[in-house]
């Protein structure tokens, strides 16, 4: 008996146990709804590093001027060698090393060094105006990107129409079968690019033929000399080629050819 009263009592124990937690388990009562608050505008000054395209003339946020930064550094050979004095400067100082007859020295590393700070030398007045007009402006906010644009543009357009042809000018504009600009302003940058490109090859090419007839009457005395003391195995470049190194250094060639690259800009 005593043993049947203790599984009685252990059956209740247990059915009352699971009673309470089912009673525990049951869902909580709703809560009342909370109205909707309003989303708060997120301030300027503290955008987090998110992408915020301002077009009303505000300041750009930093991820939109990084991502300008990054596709400049892109097209930055593009523009140095199309819209500056770059080219012609390098083509110069290639045909001067060719024309004294040495074919690695100076290395190309070199010539195109020298090229591009004479370039920034020469460009730092059309540079130091896109930087005041178009840059600092957008960058200050004062200006939106497309006015931005416009005025940093025209500085670098000026100098490309300063130094290009009238007749590179119409070739391309006939190849596009575009109608003939009325005035500066209306030549567009497809067509004056590439002229401005033409007319730098086609003054470089002129300077290479002034410095290239000195050298030339060098190497022709000297193979007449050789020709009429019958030394006809003998290069005539392997003599003339300290001769044409001797002229160059006591006329201070290289500062010569810099100095007329210089003042063809001004």
């Amino acid at each position: 008996m005593t043993r049947f009263f203790a599984l009685v009592l252990a059956s209740c124990a247990l059915f009352v146990g699971l009673l309470a937690t089912e009673a525990s388990a049951a869902p909580p009562s709703p809560k009342p709804p909370v109205a909707p608050t309003v989303p708060a505008v997120p301030g300027d000054s503290n955008d987090n590093g998110v992408v915020n395209v301002n077009v009303g003339g505000t300041k750009p946020s930093t991820s939109i001027t990084i991502l300008i930064a990054l596709t400049l550094l892109s097209v930055a050979p593009a523009l140095l060698l199309m819209t500056t004095s770059f080219t012609k400067v390098f083509v110069v100082l290639s045909i001067t090393r060719n024309a004294l007859g040495l074919t690695n020295v100076p290395p190309n590393q070199v010539i195109a060094g020298l090229a591009l700070f004479i370039s920034l030398f020469i460009m730092s007045p059309t540079i130091s105006a896109v930087n005041k007009d178009g840059v600092q402006p957008y960058l200050k906010g004062d200006k939106t990107q497309t006015v931005a644009y416009h005025d940093g543009v025209r500085p670098l357009q000026d100098f490309m129409l300063k130094h290009t042809r009238k007749d590179e000018i119409a070739l391309f504009t006939k190849i596009a079968d575009k109608p003939q600009p009325k005035n500066r302003d209306d030549v567009p940058l497809s067509t004056l690019v590439p002229a401005f490109v033409l007319s730098e090859l086609r003054a470089a090419f002129i300077i290479g033929f002034v410095i290239y007839v000195p050298f030339l009457v060098i190497d022709m005395v000297v193979s007449a000399a050789l020709m009429s003391l019958g030394m006809m195995m003998l290069p005539p470049v392997s003599v003339s080629l300290p001769f044409k190194m001797l002229l160059f250094v006591l006329v201070n060639g290289w500062g010569l050819i810099v100095t007329s690259l210089v003042a063809s800009y001004r």
